[in-house]
């Protein structure tokens, strides 16, 4: 009689470890879900014009995706890219079609092709500063599209 009650003693001391040790894990667990940032900034610039600086969230990796979608100059391009506050912006992706191609460089130098995001190869993002990125239309007309930073 007396090893049947330490058995039960000893199974619910047991199940209350495991049930502790298994709310510990599935806390933790939750833990390491983060929600991505994501921002979307649309364009309609001029023949030779720039658009507003666009600030980088500092020593974070980013994903930044432009397009154009001015009929007849259809494009889209991306990079992956890091701000190094006192260094510059470091980037790798992919210029828009026809000619897709790979781009990448370490930048803080100012008006710095990184990467085109239309047809023509007119439309691109440059290095605005060390910490930040623009739009630039070199196409002798309008072109409007959109430029997304995920991070």
């Amino acid at each position: 009689m007396r090893t049947q009650k330490s058995s039960r003693w000893l199974v619910i001391v047991l199940a209350t470890v495991v049930l502790i040790l298994t709310t510990m894990v599935v806390a933790n667990a939750s833990l390491t879900f983060t929600t991505p940032n994501a921002v979307k900034i649309t364009y309609s610039l001029m023949a030779g014009t720039n658009s507003a600086a666009i600030t980088l969230t500092p020593s974070t990796s980013m994903q930044v995706m432009g397009c154009s979608t001015t009929s007849g100059d259809l494009g889209v391009g991306q990079v992956s890219l890091l701000s190094i506050t006192g260094t510059g912006i470091d980037w790798v992706g992919l210029n828009s079609t026809p000619s897709a191609a790979i781009t990448q460089g370490l930048s803080a130098i100012a008006n710095t092709h990184i990467v085109y995001i239309d047809a023509s190869h007119m439309v691109d993002i440059r290095v605005a500063s060390a910490t930040t990125i623009l739009v630039h239309n070199g196409a002798a007309a309008t072109r409007a599209g959109s430029v997304t930073l995920i991070w």
